[in-house]
């Protein structure tokens, strides 16, 4: 069994967001010691870590609230929970061809950056009108 600072320091995560998942209700079944302090086991700091990375997935509190109900009425639900996260990953391919986006915009823009100062290309800017420069 595993405290919340030993549950926080395996997973790296800070004490406050574990209580809120818990005062939140998405750690089910949450076991006290005999001084009333929360206590987990291996299910539980698993459990912990796919809310981890569910919230890195970009799933909101009620979402992973919505998540773990389904979790919870078993097997039977699995077709929802793969739509729902199927939902996140085309969010998330979609962040990630922007973000390609724009590194490959940058790539270009220091290359073009280059090849002016190197003298291998003019200069030339969208912002400055041939008159002024």
């Amino acid at each position: 069994m595993y405290t919340m600072m030993q549950v926080c320091r395996k997973l790296n995560m800070t004490y406050q967001t574990l209580k809120y998942y818990c005062n939140e209700g998405l750690v089910p079944n949450v076991k006290r010691d005999e001084n009333n302090r929360r206590i987990f086991d291996e299910k539980d700091v698993k459990w912990i870590k796919d809310l981890t990375c569910l919230k890195k997935c970009g799933l909101s509190i009620q979402e992973m609230k919505e998540y773990l109900e389904l979790c919870l009425q078993g097997e039977s639900t699995i077709l929802p929970r793969k739509k729902m996260l199927a939902e996140k990953q085309e969010a998330l391919k979609a962040s990630i061809q922007e973000l390609e986006d724009s590194v490959a915009y940058i790539d270009w823009k220091q290359n073009f950056y280059d090849e002016v100062l190197s003298g291998a290309r003019p200069y030339v800017s969208n912002l400055i009108r041939a008159e002024e420069a």
